[in-house]
């Protein structure tokens, strides 16, 4: 069993790492934290929103919270009281992602701030140590080599399931045995997917421990008009970006390969498109690009092989391109051959077997695959029933079809430049035990102590919000908002894996193909093609310029979700103290006339049948 909260033999780096001391934003420093409630909510996902209230009627429409220092003007706010000691449980659940342990830290600080008396359990080896009630007590000790270090090791993680029934009565009985007032999950969607079925179920049974939930993935797939970004993500991109570049820049020195790079990112492509914002390779092929034009192998060998072509029209024998380990599920035909595989698992068939039970064509498309992918395809599934995509090198069965497809070519005259050459690299596991950003050791300690004050106002089925994050921590604004709010229906699925169709979920936010961040790659795409317009960010900086900041993508993307929602009530306050009993009839005719045209154009938006109104 792994030493879990042993000290650390730490580098003078991480020693130094160790002694900063994140920021907190005004409104959670001082003894005093006040809450102030919006309205009710309900969910972007209009169309199921009477299936989610059914499904979840214990937490469903639980309003918005904000968290304001104790001199903010709000007259409805209410000051947190918590003068007893608290007991709080929390896990990892999930891939483990930068920060994640100044999440705990953050936390803990915050708890022995407002009653020194309080106790805070980390579970460990992740959900299934929490299901056999093996904890540490988290101390100031045990953190101390911790603090603003990669990782999960401090408690560790396994399986990223909290759902079965068994799992579920595992987790209350853990619960209350050991008398916790909250639960802290921290994961991604899917972790916090769990985590809002988890605060329904302890509802519905009375189970006094509250359930809070952290956004905390490197893969930026968590993302919603509450949620802005991920703790993890600015490091993974942070630390993929810089050895992007430094594989272009190798790439121009040679001028004489071409690089496929292969990044995270399994339903989303959100890490290869910041990896590209920061770091201008030649090319990127997006799995929501694929997805959407439905771009077949065949398609995409032909996009790379003209490029290859283009630039070799310039005497350039070189190049970068950048992938998403889930573009194979991307490709129509390769999912649907992963489908037909797993189908064949789940009806036992043998993986040695599985071959020669494929429909005619299926066989054919596997029979034309090189042997090292028809060897990775046949792979047994996650316990999820998705696709070992970590372990399937689409980046070597493309840099293998565009090499074939050019000696083609080269035989048939339309090529006449020099041979090309593929070198492959994924990275996968390189960035994600990395030493935490300044950014992201600030958002999780922030996170955090959010935590603590979201237990103190009794609040459960909630997840732990910050927004402004652009800008710096002194503007950041602090909150908490309903699983709920965030949960929507598929009717379909691209991949095999997650949640169900049908089953209420906080799904993975894939790019968004009309968003700015995408805009932004849009308009430089066709220049980096041909010109090398390499960017180097150099490695991850604590101190000094560049230290502060945020990704590309969450800097150009305009996200205050939040503040408008509180804007929006201020010209609400606004209208009803202006229209009131003893206005002038021209008053009340204009904020008629006004109001009922607003009324009609958003019903029309909030109708199921609206196109556009799908959550960006």
């Amino acid at each position: 069993m792994a030493d879990f909260g042993a000290p650390r033999e730490l580098s003078e780096l991480q020693k130094k790492r160790t002694e900063y001391l994140p920021q907190l934003p005004p409104c959670l420093q001082g003894n005093t934290v006040r809450v102030e409630f919006g309205d009710s909510t309900t969910t972007s996902d209009t169309a199921s929103a009477h299936a989610i209230s059914r499904a979840f009627p214990h937490t469903f429409g639980q309003p918005l919270a904000h968290f304001l220092r104790s001199t903010t003007l709000a007259p409805e706010a209410q000051t947190i009281h918590q003068h007893s000691p608290i007991r709080v449980g929390v896990v990892f659940s999930g891939r483990q992602s930068p920060g994640g342990h100044n999440v705990i830290w953050g936390l803990h600080d915050a708890l022995k701030k407002h009653n020194p008396g309080s106790v805070l359990l980390g579970f460990l080896g992740g959900s299934e140590g929490m299901f056999a009630k093996k904890t540490l007590e988290i101390t100031d000790e045990v953190l101390a080599s911790y603090k603003n270090q990669g990782g999960y090791d401090l408690i560790g993680r396994s399986v990223d399931q909290i759902r079965t029934t068994e799992q579920v009565n595992a987790t209350i009985a853990t619960c209350n045995d050991l008398k916790l007032d909250g639960l802290v999950i921290i994961g991604g969607a899917t972790s916090n997917s769990d985590a809002a079925q988890l605060a329904e179920t302890f509802a519905e049974r009375n189970c006094t421990t509250k359930v809070v939930g952290v956004p905390v993935t490197f893969y930026g797939d968590l993302k919603n008009q509450f949620v802005e970004t991920n703790v993890g993500f600015d490091t993974v991109c942070k630390v993929n970006s810089q050895q992007i570049s430094n594989i272009c820049t190798d790439a121009l020195s040679a001028g004489k390969y071409y690089y496929f790079v292969r990044l995270m990112g399994r339903q989303a492509s959100n890490v290869a498109l910041e990896c590209a914002l920061q770091s201008h390779p030649n090319m990127l092929i997006l799995g929501e690009e694929v997805a959407l034009s439905k771009l077949t192998l065949f398609d995409i060998t032909k996009q790379i092989c003209d490029a290859v072509q283009a630039r070799a029209s310039v005497d350039k024998y070189h190049g970068v391109i950048l992938i998403p380990e889930g573009l194979v599920e991307s490709i129509p035909e390769m999912y649907a051959l992963l489908q037909e595989i797993h189908e064949l698992y789940r009806s036992g068939i043998p993986a040695d077997k599985i071959s020669s039970n494929l429909s005619p064509w299926a066989t054919a498309l596997f029979e034309f695959l090189p042997p090292f992918i028809k060897k990775e395809l046949l792979l047994s599934p996650e316990s999820d029933n998705s696709a070992q995509l970590s372990q399937i090198e689409t980046e070597k069965l493309l840099a293998h079809l565009v090499e074939e497809e050019m000696e083609k070519r080269t035989k048939e005259g339309t090529y006449k430049g020099k041979k090309f050459n593929a070198v492959c690299h994924f990275f996968g596991y390189q960035a994600r035990g990395s030493l935490p950003s300044k950014f992201d050791c600030d958002y999780a300690y922030v996170l955090g102590h959010i935590c603590r004050h979201i237990l103190a106002a009794g609040l459960n089925g909630y997840m732990a919000t910050v927004t402004n994050l652009k800008n710096s921590v002194n503007h950041w604004k602090c909150g908490a908002a309903p699983f709920t709010a965030m949960l929507s229906v598929r009717k379909y699925t691209r991949g095999p894996g997650g949640i169900p169709v049908g089953k209420p979920a906080i799904h993975p936010a894939a790019v968004d193909l009309r968003g700015k961040s995408y805009e932004l790659w849009r308009e430089k795409a066709a220049a980096l093609l041909l010109e090398d317009m390499y960017r180097n960010p150099g490695p991850l900086q604590f101190e000094g310029p560049g230290s502060d900041l945020p990704t590309i993508s969450l800097s150009v993307e305009d996200q205050d979700y939040m503040g408008r929602i509180k804007k929006l009530q201020q010209y609400l306050e606004q209208v009803r103290s202006i229209v009131k009993p003893g206005c002038s009839q021209d008053i009340l005719k204009a904020a008629l006339s006004c109001m009922a045209s607003v009324t009609e154009v958003l019903s029309v938006m909030a109708a199921p049948s609206f196109k556009g109104h799908a959550p960006r």
